[in-house]
């Protein structure tokens, strides 16, 4: 690693043409060494074949230095080097100081070389290799635990659920179970599990995985949609492949529920307390996990899987902890994007689904205080919307000293946050901004702010993403609102029709912003990575793409055996 970063120094420093002319001197005081490693080093990179010296002897007499390897390849070993010793942040560090800003490809294009697709040959056969940069560490793609999109996207490629949508019309298709049926009261819920289908560690699916799976969601005070899982009134096995669904009362949203990420099924057993968590996840989904730290997520096609095997063979998420100036600080955007990789003759392209991101904030009017009064939430939700005519605060006209408005969000949001702040200290708000994790922000100490910052994704799920966030704003809202939100949720849950649905949805967010309880700040759609060209590109219900059906055709020029 050291000589790939001493040969990038002295080729930014020296490679204006084709060679320098230049002292062992000067290059030991470039390089802050000895003369004596100068020398080494000359030697080394001459017989590693990345140099041309030709030494010239005598006082004041300059020898000169050619440069033979590409800088870019030594960088891309840099990188991969790195990868594996988990020193990638200290590295990226080091070629960035050490990389010629003018140079023809920047950092991130030598980054945009190394992910991407990949072909080797083993044993006369091409193996296609997917490498992907991710913005933030992994930490868990347990259904119940993961918080991250990018652990979603992980999760989603490692365990299945019983039912699946389609993308883009949303039908609900077979996926663990191959058929389904409900009683006449639509409570009763009845699951045929597929033969044979079998966990990446070879055990059998049957249906104590599906009771074992949905009850961990049912008992959870923090997972995403709870309020809708909690209406499951109980799991059962009628046999080893058929489970029964019983619910607390009519719910049209059950099927789409079941088939998000969140309830996939994992092998019973699996997340007990007593077990040491050391076993890699396991699941049936169409790759197998290899590998999970902070730096690298290694994904293999699981070639039993029983929708057919994926094309690609390998899959590596890398964690880049590295951002460039042009690159905003975005968790809904979870892959870096390449900036130079839409330029022509790169043979790249960009490829997004229509998921879109939005930011909002609710007022606590549960609580104490001044957001209770109708005319303060409506001056300050004129100052979210930016009116800018002189006023006199509502606060003061209702005689209201108003202490410092506390404004709550996860600590990824704390720009929108911040910002929000800003606005509201401009029309003489004073605020206090916190922040929490995610699973902190899902308890009570939510329900001590007066302002609190949501954020909803727009995909496939979106009327499940709805209908849990209003169910969670119940608990600080008003009882007469709540009431009114709680009304339209009954009427949501037990609409078959889904167009339906979405309208009573939206008539209760005109009445939250008519009523002052919720402004939204911004929408905006979610970033997409640049990704090389593929065939058989499709997105599922989530907006990612599904990387079974990836594909890449044969690579043209001759591959090195490995």
């Amino acid at each position: 690693m050291k000589l790939n970063l001493q040969y990038l120094q002295l080729h930014r420093r020296y490679a204006e043409g084709d060679s320098a002319e230049v002292t062992l001197a000067e290059i030991a005081e470039e390089l802050d060494c000895t003369h004596r490693s100068a020398v080494t080093l000359i030697g080394k990179l001459t017989g590693l074949g990345w140099i041309e010296w030709t030494a010239r002897r005598g006082r004041g007499r300059r020898s000169t230095l050619r440069f033979l390897a590409e800088p870019r390849a030594i960088a891309r070993a840099s990188v991969r080097q790195a990868m594996n010793t988990g020193q990638l942040r200290r590295s990226l560090e080091q070629l960035t100081h050490h990389a010629a800003p003018e140079a023809e490809a920047p950092l991130e294009e030598w980054l945009a070389s190394y992910f991407g697709h990949h072909a080797e040959i083993r044993q006369n056969r091409q193996i296609d290799i997917l490498r992907l940069p991710i913005r933030e560490q992994l930490h868990s793609i347990d259904p119940l635990a993961m918080n991250l999109l990018a652990e979603s996207f992980v999760s989603s490629h490692v365990f299945d659920g019983l039912v699946r949508r389609s993308f883009p019309d949303g039908a609900i298709l077979p996926n663990l179970a191959h058929a389904w049926e409900s009683d006449d009261s639509r409570t009763r819920w009845t699951f045929h599990l597929r033969k044979g289908v079998a966990f990446h560690d070879g055990r059998l699916l049957t249906a104590d995985d599906v009771v074992y799976s949905l009850e961990r969601l049912i008992h959870s005070k923090r997972t995403l949609y709870g309020s809708l899982f909690r209406q499951i009134q109980s799991v059962r096995a009628w046999t080893s492949a058929t489970v029964v669904v019983e619910l607390n009362h009519p719910n049209e949203l059950m099927l789409p529920l079941l088939c998000t990420s969140r309830a996939a099924i994992v092998p019973a057993g699996t997340y007990e307390a007593s077990q040491s968590g050391s076993d890699l996840p396991v699941g049936t989904g169409p790759f197998k996990l290899l590998q999970l730290g902070p730096q690298l997520c290694v994904l293999e096609a699981y070639p039993h899987y029983h929708l057919g095997r994926a094309q690609l063979d390998r899959v590596e998420i890398v964690h880049v902890p590295w951002r460039n100036e042009h690159e905003p600080a975005d968790p809904h955007a979870p892959f870096h994007i390449m900036h130079h990789a839409g330029e022509p003759d790169t043979g790249w392209s960009r490829i997004s689904s229509e998921t879109v991101v939005r930011k909002f904030i609710t007022c606590n009017t549960r609580r104490e205080g001044p957001l209770a009064n109708p005319g303060i939430r409506a001056d300050i939700m004129g100052a979210l919307a930016g009116q800018t005519e002189p006023y006199e605060s509502q606060a003061q006209q209702h005689g209201q000293v108003v202490s410092p408005l506390r404004i709550t969000t996860i600590e990824h949001y704390r720009q929108d946050a911040e910002q929000v702040a800003d606005r509201l200290r401009a029309a003489g708000y004073r605020c206090e901004v916190t922040t929490s994790s995610p699973d902190s922000f899902k308890d009570e100490r939510r329900l001590r702010a007066d302002l609190i910052l949501f954020s909803l994704l727009r995909d496939q799920d979106v009327q499940l993403r709805l209908y849990d966030l209003y169910a969670t704003m119940q608990s600080h809202l008003d009882e007469p609102t709540a009431a009114r939100v709680d009304h339209t949720l009954t009427a949501v849950s037990t609409e078959a029709d889904a167009q339906r649905r979405m309208a009573w949805l939206r008539v209760l967010e005109a009445e939250l912003i008519d009523g002052h309880q919720l402004h939204i700040l911004y929408e905006k759609p979610v970033q997409a990575a640049y990704l090389p060209s593929v065939r058989g590109v499709s997105f599922n219900a989530q907006g990612w793409m599904d990387l079974r059906k990836l594909w890449f055709p044969p690579v043209q020029e001759e591959l090195p055996d490995v």
